[in-house]
């Protein structure tokens, strides 16, 4: 049984980022079920989530996914990923039956209505900081760097696979970026996100971001330098990028991104159960990855999910994926369709 004198550590993952990214990178695969049901981008969401449990060392896994049929942002803001191209039926297949087999599993499974897996991974990590908890998010998305702080870290999952990826603490972020996470919302607004049709401020890149953040200041102190006249914008960067930013169409730029990007950090996740706290079922976990063709990845899982004694004295084996770095995030997308000609109304 779980210690109740020490903090839980949750380890809650991004099943759409990392499911998404196993879709393209094992596609060549073409693994299924003995149904004949698409099975490949579930064989590697699996095999992520097992090796990062054991990386961890998690008391609870939560897995949180988009709503599949709504999204309150695309209803507020129609252009939001307007770009992306339609599902394919076996991605689409294949984001309903993971939930069916995490479920299966034992884990947490949390799809809230017209919400996104961010939304999840911030409501998580909100949480835990209120009743004292450590919160681990696994997501090979860079929007989560916002959610790092005393209690949060992010294990980034890169070309590399989970063991070479980092785990990023507000130190480390800074390091790398050269911003903090509380900075990384203005950050991501002013630099924009094309991969969900928000355009950034013109000309404003990742290394203009960083130095307007740190010599200037937040978000609302760079658009205020701007309006009285940009001394420290002139400063930081020229007198011309001062009167670039002065114009509005910078400001609304960015104030729309700051509201579109915002999680929520509120959601009701219900009572945390039992389910998803670990140790899970040793049957349950040996069942479910066998029936994937994941052999090797049962041996693990059995010690790492289900503390089974038995594990270690099986014969080691390796899963075959097939893996191709640099086709995960190829992928069908149209040309990005233009954004309303006046964002303001779109700001209230």
């Amino acid at each position: 049984m779980p210690d109740p004198t020490t903090p839980e550590l949750l380890m809650v993952v991004d099943g759409n980022s990392l499911l998404h990214r196993s879709f393209h990178a094992l596609a060549a695969s073409n693994a299924r079920n003995r149904a004949g049901e698409p099975i490949w981008a579930i064989r590697g969401l699996l095999t992520q989530l097992v090796v990062a449990a054991e990386r961890i060392g998690p008391q609870r896994i939560i897995v949180g996914f988009d709503d599949p049929d709504r999204n309150w942002r695309r209803e507020r803001w129609p252009h939001y990923k307007a770009q992306r191209a339609e599902k394919l039926p076996s991605l689409d297949s294949q984001l309903l039956l993971a939930r069916a087999v995490l479920d299966e599993l034992g884990v947490q499974v949390v799809c809230p209505e017209a919400q996104e897996a961010d939304d999840v991974l911030a409501s998580v990590s909100a949480r835990a900081g209120t009743e004292g908890g450590q919160c681990v998010v696994v997501t090979s998305d860079r929007d989560a760097f916002c959610l790092i702080n005393s209690h949060t870290r992010v294990l980034r999952v890169i070309n590399g696979g989970v063991d070479a990826s980092p785990v990023l603490t507000p130190e480390r972020l800074q390091l790398m970026i050269g911003i903090g996470p509380q900075q990384y919302p203005d950050f991501a607004a002013l630099r924009g996100d094309p991969s969900d049709n928000l355009p950034g401020v013109r000309g404003i890149g990742p290394k203009r971001a960083v130095t307007l953040l740190t010599e200037v200041g937040d978000g609302e102190q760079i658009f205020a330098d701007a309006e009285s006249g940009g001394e420290l914008i002139t400063a930081a960067l020229s007198r011309t990028w001062a009167q670039r930013l002065a114009d509005p169409t910078a400001r609304q730029v960015w104030q729309h991104n700051r509201q579109v990007m915002q999680m929520r950090h509120d959601l009701d996740l219900g009572p945390l159960t039992d389910r998803g706290r670990l140790p899970l079922s040793a049957a349950a976990v040996r069942q479910v990855l066998l029936d994937l063709g994941l052999p090797a990845t049962a041996r693990t899982a059995a010690r790492v999910l289900a503390e089974d004694p038995n594990a270690e004295t099986e014969s080691a084996t390796t899963d075959s994926l097939g893996w191709q770095g640099r086709a995960q995030w190829q992928g069908a997308r149209r040309s990005l369709p233009a954004l309303p000609v006046n964002l303001q109304p779109t700001l209230f």
